[in-house]
């Protein structure tokens, strides 16, 4: 069966796979922001915290993730639960480092005019540097999902389903056109995800190059 072919006959099964691989990885990258951004924010503002947490998230994200994957499965089993806890380890990182930089990266005399009229520490930190923090949490964001659903193409090693049990099928027996099925949807996931979180970003950017 040619490409063409199979990719009529089966466009149903890759759908599904595309739609569970989808909701995967927004757990994940959901979870790792729910975690992420209080801890980057944390970090920013007990500073020898923030060396114990990054040098932490940067040793966890040099660990290979197949390495990962397998450490799970005596914690976890297999399955869907510790592929997303995987995945939110590795998706630390980006948005742990993305946070803090964003806000260390505020500039001295906005914070000391934010002072000067009378803001709190915490009215200063969401109301002006967070915001101002964005294009950079952004940026944090969109290496977080790309590289969740690369990742989550790997987690089907370990019975997380997606569309890398169709990738690894076909390679088992040899089908390109379930290596492509599979591949392809990654692919322009990967990309999409991309172009609109890095859409985002330049709108923030654009937005604080006009106030």
């Amino acid at each position: 069966m040619n490409i063409s072919a199979f990719l009529t006959a089966n466009w149903h099964r890759i759908l599904e796979l595309t739609l569970g691989h989808i909701e995967l990885s927004l757990y994940a990258v959901g979870i790792a922001l729910a975690i992420g951004i209080p801890v980057g924010v944390l970090c920013f503002c007990i500073r020898p915290v923030a060396v114990v947490t990054l040098n932490l998230v940067s040793v966890i994200y040099t660990i290979p993730t197949l390495a990962l994957f397998g450490i799970m499965i005596p914690l976890l089993g297999i399955g869907a639960l510790p592929a997303i806890v995987a995945v939110v380890l590795y998706s630390l990182l980006p948005i742990v480092q993305g946070t803090y930089t964003g806000l260390t990266a505020v500039a001295p005399e906005i914070r000391e005019s934010a002072t000067g009229i009378g803001m709190s520490y915490g009215a200063r930190l969401w109301r002006v540097e967070f915001p101002l923090a964005l294009p950079v949490i952004f940026a944090g964001l969109r290496v977080a999902v790309v590289n969740a659903v690369g990742m989550m193409t790997l987690a089907s090693l370990i019975g997380a389903g997606g569309l890398g049990d169709m990738v690894f099928r076909g390679i088992s027996t040899l089908s390109w056109a379930l290596v492509f099925a599979g591949s392809v949807p990654v692919l322009l996931l990967a990309i999409l995800a991309d172009l609109g979180l890095r859409t985002l970003e330049l709108h923030f950017k654009q937005k604080q190059g006009q106030s």
